[in-house]
């Protein structure tokens, strides 16, 4: 008898190799082909979170927020790549749809000779000055005092030295 490898599924593998630990959610798939599917077709309003890039170290210790979804206004330095340095630029586009940033200064030359941004993804650059208004200073507000409620759980578990001591 000759057993059809399709029928079996022998050629494709169901299941995901991950480590022992759970999955919080699940409603939530751990399928790296469902996640990149879901990246690259995300809309609009979901890649704003996606393109989120960290604040700086004076700008966390003020805000006490770790990081923020990018804006067209913010002033920004590059911490990797080929174009990473001290220089600080403003952002002049949020290219959603290439997951990409074009900032002030950053730009090459084509064999034209016309100039062009260089798309830097958000996550490779450093937020140093936040471009301010009402809905920004909301979501700082709301992420400040969520990161507050998870300080005050934190702080109520136990440590080593508390269980050494009683």
């Amino acid at each position: 008898a000759v057993v059809s490898t399709q029928s079996t599924g022998l050629f494709r593998c169901g299941h995901s190799k991950r480590s022992g630990t759970m999955k919080f959610n699940k409603l939530v798939s751990s399928s790296r082909r469902k996640n990149r599917k879901r990246h690259f077709t995300a809309p609009s309003h979901i890649r704003r979170k996606l393109m989120g890039s960290p604040l700086s170290k004076d700008l966390r210790a003020k805000y006490n927020v770790r990081s923020m979804p990018i804006r067209k206004d913010d002033e920004v330095q590059v911490v990797r790549g080929h174009y990473k340095g001290q220089q600080v630029g403003k952002v002049v586009q949020v290219y959603r749809k290439k997951f990409v940033i074009h900032i002030e200064r950053i730009q090459r030359e084509k064999a034209n000779g016309a100039t062009v941004y260089v798309g830097i993804h958000p996550s490779k650059v450093v937020i140093m000055k936040l471009k301010m208004d009402n809905n920004r200073k909301r979501i700082l507000e709301r992420k400040a005092r969520s990161r507050q409620v998870a300080d005050k759980v934190k702080a109520g578990k136990h440590t080593e030295e508390s269980i050494m001591e009683s």
